[in-house]
């Protein structure tokens, strides 16, 4: 392959990527092994791929020339993509951080890796975490810290933090991730790349556990794509959605988009929270972005009376969360039965009032962390941890309040980048919207991008 060709494709979306394997005006083989030589090129700075099968990935991209030589097609077939270390890959190390943990390997893929394969995607490797998925960073002991592109002393966000950074630095043009605290928000937002937390049982988290464990869904979680174009993320969105162990009894029917134009769209701009602070430039880019969609004829409120008590609601998101993260991990966090059936019993009131929201507005507006991407942090202890927010010191955990909206509600939440902080770092809006409306956030997402421009390429170190 040219280095012009090389530098064109590898730069474009997983949807145009599959058009030309499918055109045969480039081969499964020859795109793979361009993908890795620029992760390979431009990976030692950032960190991001921190689990490598190439010589698997090269057998996988050869069998699906063989498979495009006959006239077969898929979704994905041949096109190069990453996972995040969390999800299981047969035969790799999945450790989710822990050093304990080092020297297991996964015996089966995880749900949606399987889904990905099938679908014809050729996975080069995985991608780094921080431990236990438990930070806004991607650092452990077992692979050390991945860096943000756009600003090598700087997070790329987490727990999705090494995907996110491979996508922005064009090694790859997809990524499978999870979230349950803002783990593809946060990181899609801090690298300028687009993300998505699906609807809450939308995508099987089967083979998404702590090593060596298997069981229910993790409450609250999910797991979804990140990607350089919206138009990815439905691809993949489609891909990966639909039931597990239950597809015997049911069938995906998601609804299309509520509109096919930024002007139908009724929008409720959320950029205060009680309990998490913002920086005025996050804030100045909502109100912008607001201002825009004005101006084209949609509909925008910036508040109303039909949102949930946003301090209320956080409450209970915090006490759901504390458990389903540290499971599987050396200090679970106890609580009482009946209590834990009272706070579904609450969280599910917060449902109810979200789902009468939806009836008066189509998408809501947030921030998706309450700054841009922030310097490395090394305090250990979580509860001394602060973030500059303007000149004020805050907690850092406060954060999750952003995320907590959807994730407590179990809503889809698709982040799209809007623009570039006076530094020079990305900015992204986290697109809420109603329960298994999945199709609507992304292709809000999808017309910002086509209305206003998305992702850029961060500039050359």
């Amino acid at each position: 392959m040219s280095e012009t060709l090389s530098r064109d494709i590898l730069d474009q979306s997983a949807a145009e990527m599959a058009q030309a394997l499918a055109g045969r005006s480039v081969g499964a083989l020859e795109l793979t092994d361009a993908a890795i030589a620029r992760i390979e090129a431009r990976d030692g700075p950032i960190n991001a791929v921190v689990v490598r099968d190439f010589d698997r990935a090269r057998t996988a991209a050869k069998a699906a020339d063989t498979a495009l030589a006959r006239g077969e097609r898929g979704p994905l077939l041949g096109v190069p993509m990453t996972v995040k270390e969390s999800h299981n890959v047969a035969g790799l190390p999945t450790t989710w951080g822990f050093p304990d943990a080092v020297g297991w390997t996964a015996p089966e893929d995880s749900v949606g890796v399987a889904r990905l394969k099938a679908a014809g995607a050729v996975i080069l490797g995985k991608t780094n975490i921080p431990v236990a998925l438990a930070d806004w960073q991607a650092d452990n002991p077992v692979y050390g810290r991945t860096n943000n592109p756009w600003d090598l002393t700087r997070s790329p966000g987490g727990s999705s933090g090494g995907g996110a950074a491979a996508l922005a630095a064009g090694m790859v043009p997809l990524e499978f991730g999870s979230d349950i605290g803002g783990s593809i928000r946060i990181p899609a937002a801090f690298c300028g790349v687009f993300g998505h937390k699906p609807s809450y049982q939308l995508i099987p988290q089967r083979g998404h556990a702590p090593p060596r464990t298997d069981g229910a869904p993790i409450v609250l979680g999910v797991v979804g794509p990140l990607a350089r174009t919206a138009g990815d993320l439905q691809l993949a969105l489609d891909v990966l959605a639909g039931p597990d162990e239950d597809a015997v009894g049911y069938r995906l029917a998601l609804p299309a988009p509520r509109h096919a134009r930024l002007a139908d769209y009724r929008v409720l701009i959320v950029d205060h929270h009680p309990l998490a602070g913002a920086q005025a430039q996050i804030r100045e880019a909502l109100d912008d972005l607001g201002n825009r969609l004005s101006g084209l004829g949609a509909k925008v409120s910036r508040k109303s009376e039909l949102l949930p008590d946003l301090a209320v609601a956080q409450g209970i998101y915090g006490e759901l969360l504390m458990p389903a993260m540290s499971r599987g991990g050396p200090a679970p966090t106890q609580t009482n039965a009946h209590h834990w059936m009272n706070l579904l019993d609450a969280q599910l009131m917060v449902r109810r009032r979200w789902a009468a929201l939806f009836q008066s507005f189509d998408v809501v507006l947030a921030p998706a962390h309450g700054s841009v991407a922030f310097a490395h942090e090394t305090e250990p202890d979580g509860d001394k941890r602060v973030l500059d927010l303007d000149g004020e010191a805050t907690p850092y955990f406060a954060q999750s309040a952003w995320a907590g909206m959807a994730t407590l509600a179990n809503l889809p939440a698709t982040v799209a980048p809007i623009g570039l902080s006076r530094g020079g770092l990305p900015i992204g809006v986290q697109i809420i919207g109603p329960y298994l409306e999945d199709r609507t956030t992304i292709a809000f997402a999808g017309l910002l991008e086509r209305e206003f421009g998305g992702f850029r390429a961060p500039p050359a170190p």
